[in-house]
């Protein structure tokens, strides 16, 4: 079990990675648009697209990674004055209740959706660019794989703490491995 977290989470870490640097391109290409508009009065054709489907890719790529270092917003209050083990038995339960049944729906949705695309040549219609959106749904239904994968490792951590043993993990996850308080 703790073979497969470990691969997930370098898998969420790996992609992460793509997408902080997915960021580079959008930085640059959000610099050049503002150079040449302002300083030329050049304005492109194909910044604005360019830069909704890189900052929506590394948002994507990033969620898993996110996950994995806790890094979700959560209502603290009540959930981190549990004890190690509720708060692992709050998370299998929400995940597996409520998170996975969505992800996995949204993912078979998103995968459809990017097929869609592809098949039909489909483009964005958004300006005199109009590029293909398929890479970018692609993208979509990367991240959210990915993320899925995430929260199945965090459910395997969660079992394990439940089991009495620790899920010795590379990240912080989701609380279920912070030490007792």
């Amino acid at each position: 079990m703790k073979f497969v977290i470990r691969a997930i989470e370098s898998l969420s870490s790996a992609v992460g990675n793509v997408g902080a640097w997915v960021m580079v391109p959008l930085v640059l290409s959000m610099v050049y648009e503002v150079v040449a508009r302002h300083m030329f009065n050049a304005p492109t054709y194909w910044a604005y697209e360019l830069g909704y489907m890189l900052a929506g890719s590394s948002y994507m790529f990033g969620i898993a990674y996110c996950l994995k270092q806790g890094a979700h917003i959560r209502v603290d209050f009540i959930y981190g004055q549990l004890s190690q083990k509720k708060r692992a038995l709050v998370d299998v339960t929400g995940y597996v209740l409520l998170l996975l049944p969505g992800l996995l729906w949204l993912d078979y949705g998103l995968y459809e959706y990017a097929v869609e695309a592809y098949d039909y040549g489909e483009v964005s219609g958004e300006s005199a660019w109009n590029p293909v959106v398929w890479p970018f749904r692609t993208a979509w239904v990367i991240g959210f794989f990915v993320f899925t994968l995430q929260v199945v490792a965090e459910v395997l951590k969660g079992v394990l703490i439940l089991m009495g043993e620790s899920p010795a993990a590379s990240g912080t996850g989701s609380g279920t491995d912070r030490s007792e308080a």
